[in-house]
């Protein structure tokens, strides 16, 4: 016999949306590990969050590993874990070295400690004090040594510099949009490495960070030769909108004044967005900056989740939020707060039929 059967379900997908504003991120497992030399365990061992594997170097005249963070980080804290299983006194004498200068494979960078002693299997933990760099080495100087690091856990600043590309609404001869992001704040000449615009109505210019970020602080630097005021009641807005060329996002602050050749910072707290704009209303304006430096908190995060469920609920109408709050309390009491849920596709009801 056919028996013909009907289900009836309802279905939908919904995201679920996290930002930690507080997670401090071992920035290390971003980053690309080589060392001097390899017997038999490559370099990566040590950033993979895997303590029983270990990287191991051939004996050698001061062996090193080295980190590449893959740009400029603040670095606070770096955590080693020695081996577990024998000669754990090899670390003894250690270097942590961190800085961007790749030369002696970057062990001439500065010290942020000298490791004295971890015991087997343990890990301890030395504070950089807001070190600067790309690179973080730990190198053992001396003849016929072995580095063996079962793992380098790196903390940053929650206050990092951001790069990006950067853009204006027209440009005076030479004076570019990215010699505001050049890293020289003064030198001598006229509008010596600064932007400049055309005289004209609204003269912007735009920094994109190329992702989102929660900004921290921006600084802005003015021209040292002449005309400071030209500065004054310009607009720092950040967001993530283009529209009327980012110029619409929201206002960070406004620059009263600042004088010639000095640096002002304007604090933008929970603010976050792609785009820095900086904008001076009016007509028959000239806007010229030396430099900006934009400095994040803690990276936007998101986690983006699709689920595909079914229910013999009807879920049309206020039952679609009481599933949502439902699903946000049991999330919430397995410990995971600062959830947004909401519906990707209204649910929508769906006939399936079984064939016996």
């Amino acid at each position: 016999m056919l028996m013909l059967g009907y289900l009836f379900l309802l279905l939908g997908a919904i995201d679920i949306h996290t930002t930690a504003n507080n997670l401090q991120e071992n920035i290390a497992i971003n980053g690309k590990a080589v060392q001097s030399s390899t017997l038999p365990y490559e370099a990566n061992k040590a950033i993979d969050n895997a303590d029983l594997y270990c990287t191991h170097t051939e004996t050698e005249a001061n062996p090193w590993w080295r980190l590449d963070l893959m740009d400029l980080q603040v670095i606070q804290e770096v955590i080693v874990t020695n081996r577990i299983d024998c000669c754990f006194e090899q670390i003894n004498g250690a270097e942590i070295r961190i800085g961007n200068s790749l030369e002696n494979n970057g062990n001439n960078n500065p010290i942020c400690a000298v490791v004295s002693g971890i015991p087997a299997g343990k890990s301890v933990s030395y504070s950089c004090g807001e070190m600067q760099g790309r690179y973080l080495n730990v190198v053992i100087p001396g003849y016929s040594k072995n580095l063996t690091l079962c793992e380098v856990r790196v903390y940053g600043n929650d206050s990092v510099k951001l790069r990006g590309n950067a853009t204006q609404s027209s440009v005076f001869e030479y004076y570019r949009a990215d010699q505001a992001i050049d890293g020289i704040k003064y030198a001598l000449g006229v509008a010596s490495f600064c932007t400049h615009s055309r005289k004209q109505m609204n003269p912007w210019w735009r920094l994109d960070l190329l992702d989102n970020y929660h900004i921290r602080t921006v600084t802005i630097t003015n021209r040292a030769d002449c005309c400071p005021e030209r500065l004054n009641n310009a607009e720092i807005r950040i967001g993530n909108s283009l529209e009327n060329n980012s110029n619409n996002n929201p206002i960070c602050a406004v620059i009263t004044s600042i004088p010639r050749g000095a640096s002002h910072s304007y604090s933008c707290p929970d603010m976050e967005g792609r785009y820095v704009n900086i904008v001076i209303p009016g007509d028959g304006r000239i806007l010229t900056v030396c430099e900006v430096e934009v400095y994040r908190g803690f990276p936007v995060i998101k986690h983006f989740v699709k689920m595909k469920f079914a229910s013999t609920s009807d879920l049309a109408g206020l039952e679609s939020d009481n599933l949502l709050y439902q699903l946000q309390s049991a999330l919430e009491v397995r410990g995971i707060i600062n959830v947004t849920l909401s519906w990707t596709k209204p649910p929508q009801r769906e006939m399936e039929q079984d064939i016996q």
